[in-house]
């Protein structure tokens, strides 16, 4: 199972931020995240097209 569903701790780490910078760039920079229940889920591969897409550099 390659594409499975990310925890918010798997993705801050594999982006080498906090957990709240994940949080701030969800709701000021449009960080792709599914709500799933009250968990954050992230796919690895919608995020790195984010990250390609120089929306992270964005102010």
């Amino acid at each position: 199972m390659t594409d499975r569903w990310l925890y918010i701790n798997e993705i801050s780490q594999y982006l080498g931020v906090t957990s709240d910078t994940i949080y701030k760039w969800i709701e000021k920079k449009g960080l792709p995240a599914h709500k799933i229940g009250r968990l954050w889920k992230f796919k690895k591969d919608e995020v790195d097209a984010w990250v390609w897409s120089g929306q992270a550099a964005e102010n």
